[in-house]
């Protein structure tokens, strides 16, 4: 077997119908999920709970969707839904994209494992090392600490980026097909700092770390999209249920600052029926969509909740030039990762015909 197939497995090589019946686990896992709901909502009566917060459901059917179908966790729409549209604080706003996404991001993994599609494990691996190890520190740490602002500009400044270097560079992010060959001393070093970096961001944001892998899989490897997603995917999916599960332990064993706000629970229990479908559903329909008509609908949003941070706090002076600071060097850090992937990518080709 050569490098390359151990990334590109046989079983998603074959093009998919549009419609096929779930993988058993998947189908199982669902079964498993909504009788433990059902199991809760029922006997502890939390049916009205659920009803009062259906918002934050009809927001997470789209945001699922978009967690499943981009390198967007689901937290990356409940977050300034909860914080700017319900003016809730950033702090509950993360932890609830972490519980929200330990659902719906864990159930669009569990259908991308079991329907054989394509993941980069060589640099997915070692990033799930660094999250493991980053994401609790920074949960202890970090977020109870970090000002409600500077949460609400970074999380909105590092999607803003998102979206600014699609809107410039879409072209050359769908381009690339197929299965990159790995470079295992290389993807250690790189994976393992994203998921240092990546869980600190996600344990103040709640998001964040999918990008990181996903910017640097698709602008410096060059690698495929439908190869980045899926991959981005599962680090998310992984990150949220070890941040979670941080937050749980820290809540219930640790000093008051690291009380979970019970609405954290109650959004959950709204939303996570829609995303254990939804978000799935996403990565189901992205093998069969044109990306770029959603990418470019992602990145709008991306920056349109930027222009709405800035609106709603009203912010001038040093947060305003920092955010808008933070936005520049972003991108012009993307657009190193660009560069060095293209000379990376035109070194390759000029290797291969050499050894022709």
């Amino acid at each position: 077997m050569s490098q390359a197939e151990t990334i590109l497995p046989a079983a998603g090589a074959a093009r998919e119908p549009f419609f096929s019946w779930p993988p058993l686990p998947f189908a199982l896992w669902l079964c498993g999920f909504y009788a433990c709901w059902l199991a809760i909502v029922a006997g502890f009566d939390y049916w009205a709970t659920v009803a009062a917060h259906w918002p934050i459901a009809a927001a997470m059917a789209a945001g699922s969707y978009f967690a499943g179908s981009t390198p967007m966790g689901g937290g990356t729409v409940g977050f300034p839904v909860l914080v700017l549209l319900f003016n809730e604080p950033a702090s509950l706003g993360r932890s609830f994209g972490l519980a929200v996404q330990s659902i719906g991001m864990v159930s669009a993994s569990i259908y991308i494992i079991a329907a054989g599609r394509r993941i980069d494990w060589s640099l997915l691996k070692p990033a799930l090392v660094g999250s493991l190890i980053a994401t609790p520190l920074g949960a202890a740490f970090i977020a109870p600490y970090a000002p409600d602002l500077g949460v609400k500009l970074l999380f909105a400044t590092l999607w803003a980026s998102f979206g600014v270097i699609h809107f410039a560079k879409l072209k050359m992010i769908v381009t690339p097909e197929g299965a990159r060959r790995p470079e295992p001393a290389l993807d250690r070093r790189i994976g393992f700092a994203i998921g240092l970096a990546g869980g600190v961001v996600a344990s103040l944001t709640g998001v964040g770390i999918d990008m990181m892998i996903y910017a640097a899989m698709v602008m410096f490897y060059r690698a495929d999209i439908k190869v980045a997603i899926p991959t981005s995917i599962i680090l998310m999916a992984f990150t949220s249920v070890v941040g979670i599960a941080s937050n749980v332990a820290l809540s219930a064993f640790g000093p008051p600052q690291y009380a979970l706000p019970p609405d954290v629970f109650h959004n959950w229990l709204a939303a996570a029926p829609v995303v254990a479908v939804g978000a799935p559903f996403g990565a189901v329909i992205v093998n069969r969509l044109p990306r770029k008509s959603t990418l470019l609908i992602v990145s709008a949003l991306c920056i349109g909740q930027f222009v709405w941070t800035l609106v709603q706090e009203r912010e001038a002076g040093w947060p305003l030039l920092a955010a808008l600071g933070g936005l520049l060097l972003l991108n012009l850090f993307f657009l190193f990762l660009f560069r060095t992937g293209e000379r990376r990518a035109a070194g390759e080709r000029v290797e291969s015909i050499k050894a022709r």
